[in-house]
């Protein structure tokens, strides 16, 4: 049974890798092709989601100073 069940995985993995490599008619692009041209703007809002919620949790964790 494991054994049928690492065939039915590695013939889904094979199909998934298929059809994100496979080039579109249309424009002779690929679903992989897309995410490359896409991945530097996804990096730079990851980057401005880092930054906001870096700043946010500082401000939380400082402590004030207040003391009297």
């Amino acid at each position: 049974m494991s054994l049928l069940k690492w065939a039915v995985f590695g013939a889904a993995a094979a199909y998934g890798i298929k059809h994100i490599t496979k080039k579109r008619v249309e424009d002779g692009k690929s679903i992989i092709d897309d995410w490359n041209e896409k991945a530097p703007e996804w990096i730079e809002k990851a980057k401005q989601y880092t930054d906001e919620a870096i700043t946010k949790v500082t401000n939380k964790v400082q402590p004030e100073q207040n003391y009297q």
